[in-house]
């Protein structure tokens, strides 16, 4: 009998096995270093990266983002390869690693450096990335630039140097010569935060601190018919309402006016936030995307992840994100498409807050922590031990397409990157608690997969997922997100009633930079999205909330009047939406 279970297990493996997937979901799936900075991590050892920069060069997509001892190359953004290098020399020996890296495919070649406030560093350059062949462009490279940007503007055969990252000091520009690669001219002020008018700007979680002036970091420049977006990251890479903001121009050193819809890229919801420090790209099929990244800060502040979103220009020439529903499944890129369409295949999340069981439990990490869509709780089992495991119960037999595993840093040993380790782990289906079946077996994984994404090629249906831990690369089996992708088998919920939002009044609190935001509950829903944008067909702002029927949004802009829907969600899909609110 028990050779026939298991002869059926490794017949519906491969039946349901996985395939290069045609989705994935945010955080992205690579094997992120430990932070190398032993002050950080005196609340435990954690994985840590963000800055990060997507490059497409001559169709291969390279991914460089802080301390990680070398970069990651892909076909297709979703399976990442790691190079191993380190690109700092002995005599820069500032950080151990290249920080907020500034990465640009100019010619042949990818030329890449890193922040530093002296000028001393190498810039490098690569005309074979993959194979790892680099050398120096220039040794010592006579620019001081923290968050750096190297911009090559080919229509003109033109570099220049963007950077800053500071509470005081603004964006500066200068060109570079573009033989030597050296400055030309003066360092130009380009302009600085103005949170006294831009909400989304002032410091703090709930952009409500009035003691510490807002960061303003992260320079990256786009050129789009012949105009150029300066992007910057504020107010502080800590907060959940970490955004991208740009400014546009005709010339790259002057001129600068802000983007009406800012923030452009902007995540203060869901299982992971946060979407500033970024850089936007153009994939093999003319689709422009946004890089930024995502906080957890639990363990330390500067505890992050790299995310991934949709990104684009429309007809207006307006730089937007889509990150509604943001980490949930996206397709990755086949074909030309409409970012400021719907880009997921309609998977809900199929076991938000539902009944969990498990192997053991260490401390206060409880197993609910590992359904509540908060990327900052999670559960551990006692032990890292072979055989620890985690039981999703869908309280329905549910169509399953996609698994997300999330694992947390619980008792991590290490500092700085760590090459060939793995999670190994086999996932099973039942619908009686007795028998159960391998939907998915990783029991021989050779990769560090500390976000790992499983699309099925064939869809299963099942009531229990049973997730059993046969490897960690380091510290106890603990998981942020055991998250299941699928169908539900009811109905969606109903349009959301009574809603009503409501903007400060400027004689009694002095300022129109927040809004109040409430609707009547909606039993079915699990949760809601609320859009927003200055103008009524320009709805690119996105806030997705849990647990709650109202919202305090502190994002706005002082003087501009503001439009706003909300949908409601479930395990079996999205309510139609609201009647667009008017805020003048």
């Amino acid at each position: 009998m028990k050779k026939n279970i298991l002869t059926l297990a490794f017949i519906q493996c491969s039946i349901f096995g996985f395939a290069q997937n045609k989705t994935y979901a945010n955080p992205m799936n690579i094997d992120y270093g430990y932070t190398p900075i032993p002050e950080f991590a005196k609340n435990g050892k954690h994985r840590a990266t963000a800055d990060p920069v997507i490059v497409n060069h001559k169709g291969t997509y390279y991914l460089f983002s802080t301390n990680q001892w070398g970069y990651w190359w892909s076909d297709d953004l979703s399976d990442w390869h790691f190079i191993s290098r380190k690109f700092l020399r002995d005599k820069n020996k500032v950080y151990d690693e290249l920080c907020a890296p500034a990465v640009r495919s100019i010619g042949d070649d990818l030329v890449v450096i890193g922040s530093t406030h002296t000028k001393e560093f190498t810039l490098w350059k690569s005309s074979d990335p993959k194979n790892n062949q680099w050398e120096p462009l220039v040794d010592d490279f006579q620019v001081g630039a923290w968050d750096p940007d190297i911009f090559y503007d080919e229509e003109f055969d033109k570099v220049y140097i963007y950077w800053g990252s500071s509470n005081l000091y603004p964006l500066y520009g200068q060109e570079l010569d573009r033989k030597t690669f050296q400055p030309i001219g003066e360092k130009i002020e380009l302009f600085g935060l103005s949170d006294h008018i831009h909400g989304w700007e002032r410091f703090g979680e709930y952009n409500d601190n009035t003691f510490l002036q807002p960061f303003m970091e992260g320079a990256w420049m786009t050129k789009y018919k012949g105009k150029y977006y300066l992007q910057y990251g504020a107010p502080g890479t800590e907060f959940s309402g970490y955004g991208d903001g740009v400014y546009v121009s005709d010339h790259p050193l002057r001129g600068f006016k802000y983007q009406s819809h800012n923030p452009f890229s902007y995540k203060p919801g869901g299982f992971i936030r946060g979407a500033g420090h970024g850089a936007t790209f153009m994939d093999n099929y003319k689709n422009w995307w946004h890089v930024t990244t995502g906080i957890i800060s639990l363990k330390n502040n500067f505890e992050r992840r790299n995310v991934l979103f949709p990104s684009g220009f429309d007809q207006d020439g307006v730089l937007y994100s889509n990150t509604a529903y943001g980490d949930y499944p996206t397709f990755l890129p086949t074909k030309t498409v409409d970012h400021t369409k719907n880009n997921t295949p309609g998977w809900m999340l199929l076991n938000y807050n539902k009944p969990i069981q498990v192997s053991s439990t260490l401390g206060g990490y409880k197993a609910n922590n590992s359904v509540d869509e908060n990327i900052k709780t999670y559960w551990s089992a006692k032990t890292s031990n072979k055989g620890e495991f985690i039981i999703s119960d869908l309280e329905d037999q549910l169509t399953i397409h996609a698994i997300q595993i999330n694992y947390a840093d619980q008792d991590a040993e290490f500092l700085g990157k760590t090459l060939n380790k793995s999670h190994q782990y086999v996932v099973y289906g039942s619908n009686d608690l007795k028998n159960w079946n391998i939907i998915l077996d990783k029991s021989k994984n050779t990769k560090d997969v500390p976000h790992d994404y499983i699309e099925f090629q064939k869809p299963v249906k099942y009531r229990y997922v049973k997730l059993e831990n046969h490897k960690m690369p380091t510290g106890k089996f603990a998981i942020s997100g055991f998250r299941i992708f699928g169908k539900g088998n009811g109905e969606k919920p109903n349009m959301v009633e009574n809603f009503v939002v409501l903007r400060t009044d400027p004689e009694k609190k002095g300022e129109r930079r927040s809004s109040w935001m409430k609707w009547k509950q909606n039993a079915d829903a699990d949760g809601y999205v609320i859009y927003f944008g200055k103008k009524s067909d320009k709805l690119y702002g996105s806030i997705m909330v849990y647990n709650n029927t109202e919202y305090y949004f502190t994002g706005m802009d002082f003087s501009d009047e503001y439009f706003f829907q909300i949908e409601a969600f479930n395990e079996n899909g999205i309510s139609e939406r609201t009647k667009i609110q008017n805020v003048k």
